[in-house]
């Protein structure tokens, strides 16, 4: 009687291991995956070289995104000495993108945007800097990216000054994945390099828009 039940538990598992072999066959659904912490909202900003940059130009790219603004004399030149690390790895990736915003646009127009990439000898194709309104910049690095606390957008948007060291990673279907990283540490740097890889690696979903008329989104 035992042997037989053991052959029935047996033959069970053989059956359960053969479902999910066959289910995840051909997928990276059986992977351990980075964490979803939030998602892209809808935007509509403008290039450095005056054109119309939205969240639908993200889809298909795993993104590093983040903000400075070009007369930094602080943390931005360190960050982004950094960040040219990230671009010369990841830049013959064609699903890989580098966005990143202004947190000064009253200053940071396209034009100057302009001349402070070709200041830093990149392809804007795979680094792009965006400006726009600044509500709308905003609103986006906290609620969308978490690059600073939601609880600073109570004050007047005149009198906010938004300054971040962080970067954040967005994955093909518009998520934003893993943790927010230091973009002054090494330690979290080699992260977000092995993050990247993780991210190029992965499929982008079956077509749903996280923010289109599929919604991913779960607010």
């Amino acid at each position: 009687m035992n042997k037989k039940l053991l052959g029935y538990l047996l033959f069970f598992v053989v059956l359960v291991l053969a479902f999910y072999y066959f289910l995840f066959r051909g997928t990276d659904n059986w992977k351990s995956k980075l964490p979803v912490i939030s998602y892209v909202k809808p935007f509509h900003f403008t290039t450095q070289d005056g054109l119309m940059y939205t969240d639908r130009d993200m889809l298909g790219k795993v993104c590093v995104v983040e903000y400075f603004f070009t007369n930094c004399k602080g943390i931005c030149p360190k960050m982004n000495a950094n960040m040219q690390t990230i671009y010369r790895q990841f830049k013959d990736q064609p699903d890989f993108m580098i966005v990143a915003h202004t947190c000064d646009p009253d200053r940071d127009s396209a034009l100057r945007l302009k001349v402070y990439a070709d200041s830093m000898k990149i392809d804007t194709r795979k680094w792009v800097l965006l400006t726009g309104r600044k509500d709308s910049l905003y609103q986006q690095a906290r609620s969308a990216y978490l690059l600073d606390d939601p609880k600073n957008n109570v004050e007047k948007i005149e009198d906010q000054f938004l300054h971040t060291q962080f970067f954040a990673l967005v994955d093909k279907d518009g998520k934003v994945r893993g943790q927010v990283y230091d973009g002054l540490k090494q330690k979290e740097l080699d992260r977000l390099s092995k993050d990247i890889k993780s991210l190029l690696a992965e499929k982008a979903g079956t077509g749903n828009f996280v923010n289109g008329i599929f919604n991913n989104n779960p607010q």
